[in-house]
């Protein structure tokens, strides 16, 4: 039953004080502006009779007579196939200026799915990124974040993930973005043809911070879906760290007591509760999680990135527009490495990894002006191949492209003896 109530207390930013009773966290209002107008807002806090309300966009316009209309339901997303293509605001609504989306309401932020209907991860998740496929396989319904400062190309990595994905449904969360971050997921989604698979929930740096909270939810509840209807869907979310300033921007305005750096005690919470989504169902679809959280400062210390360590499977850095193989980790690659790809995978991914580590001791023996080896001229050599082949985030080639070039560039730079790999392997690979 609908709820009407005339007596707002008080206005500060986005959030609106109304006298009001029998209402529930989270509940949706719509507030009837004098000019006829309408706006949304969600409830954030009840302290006895006066509750809380964020607005999902600008209060500008609303007098304290003005009606709260209380909807007794949550916050829903709209959910069916015609979603594919298609751009809408952390809200919901279209921003691509094409029709309103005809579906099912689906209630956001529900818990995350049944364990008794989950199976252990054991596919691979195909992207051409060498750097991924070989060193850190990405795991069907993995949550895996991409650490990274600001200015590196993590929405460039996405984009390339999201062309070369061989998921059903892409879902792209934006949260924070510049308006040409927001043009560039566009363009991309349109000259790579995967536009018709691509579905966006963006919300702009100028938008409310609200709408940016809203943006994981509805997308996990559009990923939760289709997947329950048998489609494997790749959830991309840029940038989490918008999404935690904006759930800090909330608390400060209700003057909360922070936590740790100005940041609630639910940070954790509530990075979890998107973050669990992630889900490969028996009998059924899957959700695949990989996210971008910048940290200030490069600091893997601060409260969102520290969090999050804890809560997903690995990590992919992102350092100097490259993947950092030595600070990147999978923690589910073991699953598939050697079991559903070649019996080589293992052996000749480490043997490029140790490899390179030497490589990188004799790049500092030839910058500190130490006379080098012929060892070291060989590592040298290889540091130069491996860097051009396996780390450009440019190159596109299958796992088994990528394993053939690794043997390949062990072979142009060292002997068969000198590589650490066993015998069986080198007689049945080696170029």
């Amino acid at each position: 039953m609908k709820k009407v109530y005339d007596k707002i207390m008080d206005m500060r930013g986005n959030l609106i004080t109304v006298l009001a009773k029998d209402v529930s966290l989270g509940e949706l209002a719509r507030i009837q502006k004098s000019d006829g107008r309408s706006l949304y807002a969600s409830v954030l806090r009840i302290d006895e009779d006066k509750v809380t309300l964020q607005a999902f966009e600008n209060t500008r316009g609303i007098s304290t007579n003005d009606r709260v209309t209380f909807l007794a339901r949550d916050m829903q997303a709209t959910w069916s196939d015609a979603l594919l293509g298609r751009r809408l605001n952390g809200a919901g609504e279209p921003i691509d200026k094409g029709p309103m989306i005809i579906g099912e309401p689906k209630e956001i932020g529900t818990p995350s799915f049944n364990p008794v209907r989950r199976i252990i991860p054991r596919d691979l998740v195909r992207t051409n990124i060498p750097m991924i496929d070989v060193f850190n396989c990405l795991v069907k319904s993995q949550k895996i974040p991409i650490f990274s400062i600001a200015g590196e190309p993590y929405n460039q990595l996405l984009m390339r993930i999201a062309n070369q994905t061989d998921a059903d449904v892409v879902i792209i969360g934006g949260m924070g973005l510049r308006f040409d971050d927001y043009q560039a997921f566009i363009d991309n989604a349109e000259t790579s043809g995967s536009l018709e698979k691509t579905i966006m929930f963006i919300h702009k740096a100028t938008d409310p911070a609200v709408e940016c909270i809203l943006v994981p939810d509805m997308v996990l509840a559009c990923a939760e879906n289709f997947a329950v209807h048998d489609k494997n869907v790749l959830v991309l979310l840029t940038d989490m760290t918008a999404f935690a300033d904006s759930i800090k921007e909330i608390m400060i305005t209700m003057d909360q007591v922070p936590s740790n750096r100005g940041y609630p005690g639910s940070l954790y919470s509530d990075l979890a509760a998107r973050y669990e989504k992630a889900v490969d169902i028996d009998g059924s679809g899957s959700i695949t999680i990989i996210s971008v959280t910048t940290m200030p400062g490069g600091d893997v210390t601060h409260p969102i990135p520290d969090n999050t360590g804890y809560i997903t499977e690995g990590q992919f850095y992102l350092h100097g527009g490259r993947i950092d193989p030595f600070g990147s980790l999978s923690r589910l690659k073991q699953q598939v490495i050697g079991k559903v790809t070649r019996e080589d995978h293992g052996d000749i991914a480490n043997a490029q990894i140790r490899l390179y580590a030497e490589s990188k001791k004799a790049k500092e023996r030839q910058s500190m002006g130490f006379k080098l080896s012929r060892w070291d001229e060989k590592l040298l050599h290889y540091l130069k191949l491996f860097e051009e082949r396996m780390m450009n985030l440019h190159v596109n080639y299958t796992l088994e492209e990528a394993l053939d070039l690794g043997w390949k560039t062990l072979a142009e730079c060292f002997e068969k003896n000198e590589v650490g790999i066993k015998q069986t392997l080198i007689d049945k690979y080696w170029p």
